[in-house]
């Protein structure tokens, strides 16, 4: 399935309960220009997931192509320049090449009168004879009904609360699978985590059962949470937004759970490098790779006296 065959360029304005996922869409202005608007919803800390931005991008870019071309989604590269925040956005489109196997696009996500945003080049192309494996393995982890949803209060003698952040509230559930929550006592040698995830919102789904394949580049936006695995809470409070982000595409995914997978493999200087792989367990042949992701995030400090007191590091975990 296509980026924009799921479900029609409609757009909603101030999307409400149940219509989360009209913030992925986009509706043509003509010329390479598209429109949409994020959701409130999307919110972490001051600004929308990165993941919907590139989401939109990643859809625009495929209106622009056309549905005559053949191309499906291969890889997604942005950087964010400026950043993003919720409400109305434009989106420039260019056709850099559109070739008979493989179209070049380049799509810039601002909001309206901003200079910059997020500005991202992709790859189309249609399927080509080749090998064909996987070298990353799906984790060993628990089930998401014996792992600890991030919605449910601390235990009791974990002091504060969680920072309020809409799109773990209202969008989407997340449960550690491999990790340490950050009250938890243990070592921190691994920068490693994993994470079920599931949108709360039914996603469009095609005639072969597979969900909108936006949703594979909403959810690999969450990469920053292996890196609290390799940091003692006590050294204190980080945010960790994106410099960049990379995506490649690689296979459908079915509605439920999917496993995201994280590993932080450089901390340096103020800088991360982080990888990621997002799975299907429900696959014909066991758990199917969806999409493979790398992200470079900055730290910036909290402190308390921005007002968001207590459950700061607890938070950390899960921010990308």
């Amino acid at each position: 399935m296509r980026v924009g065959d799921a479900v029609a360029f409609a757009l909603v304005e101030g999307a409400g309960e149940g219509v989360h996922w009209d913030s992925t869409l986009v509706e043509s202005r003509g010329d390479g220009r598209y429109r949409g608007v994020i959701d409130p919803v999307w919110c972490l800390l001051p600004h929308p997931l990165g993941g919907v931005v590139a989401g939109l991008a990643a859809r625009a870019m495929e209106a622009e192509l056309g549905s005559d071309v053949a191309h499906t989604l291969r890889s997604i590269h942005g950087v964010f320049a400026a950043p993003v925040a919720e409400g109305s956005v434009e989106v420039d489109v260019a056709v850099l090449r559109r070739g008979r196997s493989m179209s070049h696009l380049q799509a810039t996500v601002r909001n309206v009168g901003s200079r910059a945003g997020f500005t991202a080049l992709a790859v189309f192309g249609g399927s080509r004879r080749g090998p064909d494996f996987t070298q990353l393995a799906f984790p060993a982890v628990p089930p998401p009904e014996e792992c600890r949803s991030h919605r449910e209060p601390f235990p009791d003698h974990v002091e504060g609360d969680r920072w309020p952040m809409r799109f773990w509230e209202e969008v989407a559930d997340a449960r550690l699978a491999i990790g340490l929550e950050f009250w938890e006592q243990g070592p921190r040698d691994q920068a490693e985590a994993a994470n079920w995830l599931r949108l709360d919102q039914d996603l469009p789904v095609d005639g072969d059962g597979f969900v909108d394949p936006i949703a594979a580049i909403v959810l690999s936006d969450i990469m920053p949470s292996s890196i609290f695995q390799r940091i003692d809470p006590a050294e204190g409070r980080w945010f960790t937004p994106s410099v960049d982000l990379t995506i490649h595409p690689v296979g459908p995914a079915t509605p439920g759970w999917l496993l995201a997978h994280y590993k932080t493999h450089i901390a340096h200087d103020g800088y991360a490098s982080i990888e990621g792989s997002l799975w299907d367990p429900r696959g014909e042949s066991g758990p199917t790779l969806v999409a493979w992701a790398t992200q470079q995030a900055f730290f910036t400090e909290v402190s308390a006296s921005s007002g968001r007191e207590g459950g700061a590091a607890g938070a950390a975990p899960l921010i990308g």
